[in-house]
């Protein structure tokens, strides 16, 4: 190969780095991914090309290792917290803070959003289901990521899912924003292997969630009589059919739950929080206004942050403890990067 001048070495290097930034782009936007391989580093190649780098001097090395130093990965929080204003904007405010809901949605995904809509007797003003417009901007956002669909769902246990998503108000907004409500089937439940799982090995999970590009886990902070708060980990049993076998162990069958169901993103609900008498509540009082909403990709840790909404520390919760053991979290917050907006306009 013939040996080229420095100029002509750092021209190569800027037009290998134009070439990558073009590709990163293309993919971005969806396209020639199907098309274009990657070898040694560069788009376009096909598997039997390679492109040799020209002969330099020592100087020119040391020019491509610089550039190669500066390219390091983006860095993200582990969790976000919007306060203040209204629930689409709190939305909007913390998962733009956490780098965008296409972090987690990719052009073409089959979407599920599973917020907490257990009961049919109470609107979302009692705190026992979800806010409607915190799962409505969580629609909105996922086609503005390009989703191709985004189902709403939960398995109420009291009333029934149609009764129970046109009550909470859940449903109308989800419709409003694109999104489809879907009536839980009890065809759909199938018997599924946990791997991971410590002391429940198996369970009767809703196919279709464990057949979802992406799961979005939306639940309400809010008291609960035996799990002490209902929060993210807490919220995934609304995905299976058997619920009280789960309450044998209930701290450690959840964590069990969370290693096969994993849901891409948590957003905790906490734009009306019920302080007591949950999981249905039914009294105005025992209901506080927050204007809250807390995002991670890690339940463990948005949950460990939501028990402070309560006052508690995170080891108090048994399903925290057993997640951080099974390594599906951590709940140290005073070591992870927490960005806090203090209002979301």
């Amino acid at each position: 190969m013939q040996k080229l001048s420095r100029r002509e070495v750092l021209r190569w290097i800027s037009l290998q780095i134009a070439a990558l930034t073009g590709a990163h782009i293309l993919a971005a936007c969806g396209e020639g991914a199907s098309s274009t391989e990657v070898r040694d580093g560069v788009p376009g190649s096909s598997p039997t090309e390679t492109i040799a780098a020209p002969s330099s001097d020592d100087g020119a090395l040391q020019d491509i290792q610089s550039v190669k130093a500066t390219e390091t990965p983006e860095v993200y929080p582990h969790l976000t917290v919007a306060r203040g204003g209204e629930p689409e904007a709190l939305v909007r405010s913390a998962l733009a803070a956490l780098g965008g809901m296409g972090r987690f949605v990719h052009p073409g995904d089959d979407v599920i959003v599973k917020p907490n809509i257990c009961v049919s007797y109470h609107t979302f003003k009692y705190a026992a289901t979800a806010n409607p417009w915190v799962v409505a901007t969580l629609v909105k956002l996922c086609f503005e990521a390009g989703a191709a669909r985004v189902r709403v769902m939960d398995y109420p246990f009291g009333g029934t899912c149609e009764q129970a998503y046109a009550r909470s108000g859940i449903a109308e907004q989800v419709q409003a924003a694109g999104g489809i409500m879907e009536t839980i089937s009890s065809i759909k439940f199938v018997e599924t292997e946990i791997p991971q799982g410590q002391d429940l090995r198996t369970c009767w999970i809703y196919d279709d969630i464990l057949q979802a590009d992406t799961v979005i886990n939306v639940p309400i902070a809010k008291h609960h009589s035996l799990a002490r708060l209902t929060l993210g980990m807490k919220n995934l049993m609304g995905t299976i059919r058997d619920r009280p076998p789960m309450h044998i162990n209930l701290g450690q069958r959840l964590a069990d739950l969370v290693s096969r169901i994993q849901p891409a993103l948590t957003v905790v609900d906490a734009v009306r929080i019920l302080k007591t008498h949950g999981p249905t509540g039914g009294n105005l009082d025992d209901v506080q206004k927050l204007d809250t909403v807390i995002a991670s990709p890690d339940i463990v840790a948005a949950d460990s942050y939501a028990a402070g909404l309560f006052g508690m520390q995170p080891n108090e919760l048994g399903y925290i403890n057993a997640g951080v053991e099974m390594g599906l979290g951590r709940s140290d917050l005073e070591n992870l990067e927490i960005v806090e907006l203090p209002y979301a306009a």
